[in-house]
Protein backbone atom coordinates (compact mmCIF):
# COMPACT_ATOMS: atom_id res chain seq x y z
CA UNK A 1 0.00 0.00 0.00
CA UNK A 2 2.88 2.55 0.90
CA UNK A 3 4.54 1.70 -2.76
CA UNK A 4 0.88 1.92 -3.69
CA UNK A 5 0.62 5.79 -2.76
CA UNK A 6 3.98 6.62 -2.95
CA UNK A 7 3.45 5.43 -6.51
CA UNK A 8 0.01 7.66 -7.32
CA UNK A 9 1.88 10.76 -5.41
CA UNK A 10 4.99 10.82 -7.71
CA UNK A 11 2.91 10.56 -10.41
CA UNK A 12 0.83 13.40 -9.61
CA UNK A 13 4.12 15.28 -8.85
CA UNK A 14 4.77 14.54 -12.72
CA UNK A 15 1.26 15.24 -14.02
CA UNK A 16 1.46 18.86 -12.37
CA UNK A 17 5.11 19.93 -13.40
CA UNK A 18 4.89 22.29 -16.38
CA UNK A 19 5.97 21.15 -19.51
CA UNK A 20 9.14 22.16 -20.61
CA UNK A 21 9.73 25.18 -23.10
CA UNK A 22 11.32 25.41 -26.30
CA UNK A 23 14.63 26.88 -25.87
CA UNK A 24 14.64 30.67 -26.05
CA UNK A 25 15.28 32.52 -29.14
CA UNK A 26 18.41 34.07 -29.61
CA UNK A 27 19.24 37.35 -28.26
CA UNK A 28 19.51 40.26 -31.09
CA UNK A 29 23.37 41.13 -31.47
CA UNK A 30 24.84 38.14 -30.38
CA UNK A 31 28.25 37.69 -32.14
CA UNK A 32 31.24 35.94 -31.96
CA UNK A 33 34.94 36.59 -32.96
CA UNK A 34 37.78 33.82 -32.67
CA UNK A 35 40.90 34.87 -31.66
CA UNK A 36 44.55 33.16 -31.78
CA UNK A 37 45.80 32.54 -27.95
CA UNK A 38 48.79 30.37 -29.40
CA UNK A 39 49.70 27.47 -31.74
CA UNK A 40 51.57 23.65 -30.42
CA UNK A 41 53.99 22.29 -33.34
CA UNK A 42 53.88 18.63 -33.13
CA UNK A 43 51.97 18.00 -30.10
CA UNK A 44 51.92 14.49 -28.91
CA UNK A 45 48.50 12.72 -29.43
CA UNK A 46 49.29 9.61 -26.95
CA UNK A 47 48.52 11.93 -24.19
CA UNK A 48 44.92 12.24 -25.64
CA UNK A 49 43.51 8.42 -24.50
CA UNK A 50 44.53 6.39 -21.75
CA UNK A 51 43.73 3.77 -24.36
CA UNK A 52 47.01 4.11 -25.79
CA UNK A 53 44.42 4.87 -29.04
CA UNK A 54 46.36 7.49 -30.25
CA UNK A 55 50.48 6.61 -29.74
CA UNK A 56 52.39 7.39 -32.21
CA UNK A 57 50.04 10.09 -33.77
CA UNK A 58 50.93 13.82 -33.70
CA UNK A 59 49.23 16.75 -34.65
CA UNK A 60 50.14 20.54 -34.96
CA UNK A 61 47.42 22.61 -32.64
CA UNK A 62 45.76 25.82 -32.04
CA UNK A 63 45.01 27.97 -28.38
CA UNK A 64 41.93 29.50 -29.26
CA UNK A 65 39.85 31.91 -27.20
CA UNK A 66 36.56 33.53 -27.95
CA UNK A 67 34.90 37.10 -27.84
CA UNK A 68 31.10 37.12 -27.83
CA UNK A 69 29.24 40.43 -27.85
CA UNK A 70 25.51 40.44 -26.54
CA UNK A 71 23.62 43.42 -27.39
CA UNK A 72 26.19 45.74 -25.61
CA UNK A 73 28.36 43.34 -23.34
CA UNK A 74 31.22 42.10 -24.21
CA UNK A 75 32.31 38.30 -22.86
CA UNK A 76 35.33 36.60 -23.27
CA UNK A 77 35.79 33.08 -23.33
CA UNK A 78 39.51 31.31 -21.91
CA UNK A 79 42.30 33.20 -22.35
CA UNK A 80 45.36 31.55 -24.01
CA UNK A 81 49.36 31.41 -23.31
CA UNK A 82 50.88 34.17 -21.13
CA UNK A 83 51.36 37.75 -23.15
CA UNK A 84 54.80 37.57 -22.61
CA UNK A 85 55.21 34.57 -25.29
CA UNK A 86 54.29 37.01 -27.91
CA UNK A 87 56.43 37.13 -30.54
CA UNK A 88 58.21 34.19 -29.59
CA UNK A 89 58.44 30.35 -30.08
CA UNK A 90 59.83 27.89 -27.19
CA UNK A 91 60.47 24.49 -27.16
CA UNK A 92 59.44 22.93 -23.62
CA UNK A 93 59.98 19.91 -24.34
CA UNK A 94 61.87 18.47 -27.36
CA UNK A 95 60.33 18.39 -30.61
CA UNK A 96 57.40 20.56 -29.54
CA UNK A 97 57.10 24.13 -30.05
CA UNK A 98 54.91 26.58 -28.58
CA UNK A 99 54.12 30.39 -29.61
CA UNK A 100 52.18 33.26 -29.84
CA UNK A 101 51.79 35.58 -32.48
CA UNK A 102 49.98 38.39 -30.67
CA UNK A 103 48.32 39.23 -27.56
CA UNK A 104 44.32 39.23 -27.13
CA UNK A 105 44.80 43.14 -25.79
CA UNK A 106 46.57 43.67 -29.53
CA UNK A 107 43.86 41.38 -31.61
CA UNK A 108 40.74 43.11 -29.68
CA UNK A 109 42.06 46.66 -30.68
CA UNK A 110 41.52 45.81 -34.26
CA UNK A 111 37.87 45.66 -33.66
CA UNK A 112 38.08 48.98 -31.54
CA UNK A 113 37.63 46.97 -28.35
CA UNK A 114 39.09 47.63 -25.29
CA UNK A 115 40.13 45.63 -21.79
CA UNK A 116 37.75 47.57 -19.97
CA UNK A 117 35.01 47.05 -22.29
CA UNK A 118 34.90 43.02 -21.53
CA UNK A 119 32.29 42.88 -18.62
CA UNK A 120 32.75 38.76 -18.53
CA UNK A 121 35.47 37.07 -18.40
CA UNK A 122 34.75 32.89 -18.92
CA UNK A 123 37.61 30.45 -18.10
CA UNK A 124 36.39 27.04 -19.37
CA UNK A 125 38.78 25.33 -16.93
CA UNK A 126 41.87 26.58 -14.71
CA UNK A 127 44.73 25.17 -16.87
CA UNK A 128 46.89 27.63 -17.77
CA UNK A 129 46.87 27.39 -21.55
CA UNK A 130 42.91 29.01 -20.97
CA UNK A 131 44.13 31.03 -18.22
CA UNK A 132 47.41 32.69 -18.80
CA UNK A 133 45.97 35.93 -20.17
CA UNK A 134 43.12 36.43 -17.51
CA UNK A 135 45.01 39.35 -16.07
CA UNK A 136 44.89 41.75 -18.65
CA UNK A 137 40.98 42.11 -18.23
CA UNK A 138 41.02 43.31 -14.63
CA UNK A 139 37.49 44.92 -14.65
CA UNK A 140 35.61 41.53 -15.82
CA UNK A 141 33.49 39.35 -13.71
CA UNK A 142 35.32 36.13 -13.51
CA UNK A 143 32.73 32.75 -14.64
CA UNK A 144 34.53 29.92 -14.06
CA UNK A 145 33.41 26.01 -12.55
CA UNK A 146 32.88 26.35 -8.48
CA UNK A 147 35.48 23.47 -8.34
CA UNK A 148 38.18 25.05 -10.39
CA UNK A 149 38.02 28.26 -8.20
CA UNK A 150 37.94 26.52 -4.75
CA UNK A 151 41.31 24.58 -6.10
CA UNK A 152 42.81 27.49 -7.22
CA UNK A 153 41.92 29.39 -4.31
CA UNK A 154 43.33 26.25 -1.80
CA UNK A 155 46.55 27.07 -3.51
CA UNK A 156 47.22 24.21 -5.53
CA UNK A 157 50.17 22.67 -7.13
CA UNK A 158 48.94 21.01 -10.03
CA UNK A 159 51.60 21.46 -12.78
CA UNK A 160 48.79 22.63 -15.38
CA UNK A 161 47.71 25.62 -13.43
CA UNK A 162 49.48 28.90 -12.35
CA UNK A 163 47.04 30.34 -10.00
CA UNK A 164 49.08 33.92 -9.89
CA UNK A 165 47.35 34.37 -13.30
CA UNK A 166 44.23 35.13 -11.93
CA UNK A 167 45.42 37.11 -8.96
CA UNK A 168 43.01 39.81 -9.77
CA UNK A 169 39.90 37.60 -8.84
CA UNK A 170 41.77 35.15 -6.38
CA UNK A 171 43.52 38.46 -4.54
CA UNK A 172 42.50 41.72 -5.56
CA UNK A 173 39.08 41.60 -4.78
CA UNK A 174 37.47 41.81 -8.46
CA UNK A 175 34.14 40.28 -8.54
CA UNK A 176 33.87 36.44 -9.07
CA UNK A 177 31.87 33.80 -9.34
CA UNK A 178 31.67 30.26 -8.95
CA UNK A 179 29.74 28.08 -11.48
CA UNK A 180 27.85 25.06 -10.58
CA UNK A 181 25.91 23.44 -12.86
CA UNK A 182 25.08 24.64 -16.03
CA UNK A 183 25.03 28.99 -16.39
CA UNK A 184 23.12 30.83 -18.45
CA UNK A 185 24.95 33.75 -18.89
CA UNK A 186 22.87 36.66 -20.40
CA UNK A 187 19.44 35.11 -19.07
CA UNK A 188 17.94 34.72 -22.15
CA UNK A 189 19.43 31.06 -23.36
CA UNK A 190 21.88 32.85 -25.97
CA UNK A 191 25.37 32.37 -24.12
CA UNK A 192 25.21 29.06 -21.69
CA UNK A 193 28.02 27.47 -19.96
CA UNK A 194 28.01 23.84 -19.76
CA UNK A 195 28.73 21.86 -16.82
CA UNK A 196 30.98 18.90 -18.72
CA UNK A 197 33.53 17.86 -15.71
CA UNK A 198 35.88 15.27 -16.08
CA UNK A 199 38.92 17.20 -17.44
CA UNK A 200 38.59 18.99 -13.98
CA UNK A 201 36.36 18.66 -11.38
CA UNK A 202 34.97 22.28 -12.63
CA UNK A 203 35.08 22.21 -16.48
CA UNK A 204 32.74 23.93 -18.89
CA UNK A 205 31.55 24.02 -22.34
CA UNK A 206 29.97 26.94 -24.28
CA UNK A 207 27.25 27.06 -26.16
CA UNK A 208 26.63 30.24 -28.32
CA UNK A 209 23.28 30.71 -29.89
CA UNK A 210 23.13 33.21 -32.75
CA UNK A 211 21.03 35.54 -34.33
CA UNK A 212 21.76 33.99 -37.51
CA UNK A 213 23.34 31.28 -37.89
CA UNK A 214 23.04 27.59 -36.40
CA UNK A 215 24.21 27.43 -32.55
CA UNK A 216 28.56 27.06 -31.92
CA UNK A 217 29.29 24.48 -29.29
CA UNK A 218 32.62 25.46 -27.98
CA UNK A 219 34.03 21.89 -25.81
CA UNK A 220 36.94 23.50 -23.38
CA UNK A 221 38.81 20.47 -23.18
CA UNK A 222 36.45 17.85 -23.11
CA UNK A 223 38.31 17.06 -26.46
CA UNK A 224 41.38 18.16 -27.31
CA UNK A 225 41.68 16.97 -30.58
CA UNK A 226 38.86 15.63 -33.58
CA UNK A 227 40.74 12.41 -33.00
CA UNK A 228 39.87 11.72 -29.73
CA UNK A 229 36.05 11.40 -30.78
CA UNK A 230 35.33 8.00 -32.41
CA UNK A 231 38.19 6.23 -29.51
CA UNK A 232 36.04 7.90 -26.60
CA UNK A 233 39.59 9.21 -25.86
CA UNK A 234 40.11 10.37 -22.11
CA UNK A 235 43.45 12.26 -21.42
CA UNK A 236 45.91 11.07 -18.96
CA UNK A 237 45.61 13.86 -16.57
CA UNK A 238 42.01 14.37 -16.80
CA UNK A 239 40.68 14.27 -13.07
CA UNK A 240 38.01 11.83 -13.48
CA UNK A 241 38.00 9.57 -15.91
CA UNK A 242 34.10 8.31 -15.34
CA UNK A 243 32.84 12.17 -15.28
CA UNK A 244 35.02 13.00 -18.41
CA UNK A 245 32.46 9.74 -20.38
CA UNK A 246 29.71 10.88 -18.55
CA UNK A 247 30.16 14.53 -19.84
CA UNK A 248 31.27 12.96 -23.87
CA UNK A 249 27.87 11.12 -23.61
CA UNK A 250 25.88 13.87 -22.74
CA UNK A 251 27.77 16.02 -25.44
CA UNK A 252 27.02 14.00 -28.38
CA UNK A 253 23.54 14.30 -27.15
CA UNK A 254 23.23 18.25 -27.13
CA UNK A 255 25.02 17.77 -30.36
CA UNK A 256 22.25 15.20 -31.69
CA UNK A 257 19.52 17.83 -30.67
CA UNK A 258 20.86 21.23 -32.00
CA UNK A 259 23.07 20.15 -34.59
CA UNK A 260 25.40 22.59 -33.96
CA UNK A 261 28.68 23.80 -35.62
CA UNK A 262 31.11 21.77 -33.11
CA UNK A 263 34.40 23.28 -32.24
CA UNK A 264 37.15 21.61 -30.38
CA UNK A 265 39.24 24.89 -29.09
CA UNK A 266 42.94 22.93 -29.91
CA UNK A 267 41.25 21.21 -33.25
CA UNK A 268 43.03 23.47 -35.94
CA UNK A 269 40.21 22.49 -38.37
CA UNK A 270 37.14 22.95 -36.00
CA UNK A 271 38.30 26.91 -35.70
CA UNK A 272 38.43 26.98 -38.85
CA UNK A 273 35.03 26.51 -39.31
CA UNK A 274 34.26 30.24 -38.23
CA UNK A 275 35.36 33.65 -40.21
CA UNK A 276 38.56 34.71 -39.69
CA UNK A 277 39.37 37.23 -37.34
CA UNK A 278 38.59 40.38 -37.55
CA UNK A 279 35.27 39.14 -39.39
CA UNK A 280 32.67 37.97 -36.68
CA UNK A 281 30.33 34.90 -36.98
CA UNK A 282 26.16 36.36 -35.80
Amino acid sequence: MRLRAALAAGLALVAAAPAPSAPPAPAAGVKLWRLDCGRVKNADLDMFADSYALAGKRKDMVISCYLIRHGQDYMLWDAGFGAELAGREEEPVPGVRVSLARTLVDQLGDIGVRPQDVSILGISHMHYDHASQAASFPKAKLLIGAADLAELQSGTRNPLVDAARLDPWLKGGAPSEGVVGDKDVFGDGSVVMLALPGHTNGHHGLLVRLSNKRPVLITGDLYHVSDQIPVHGVARFNMDRVATLSSQQRFDAIVAALKPTVIIEHEPADVARLPAFPEAAD
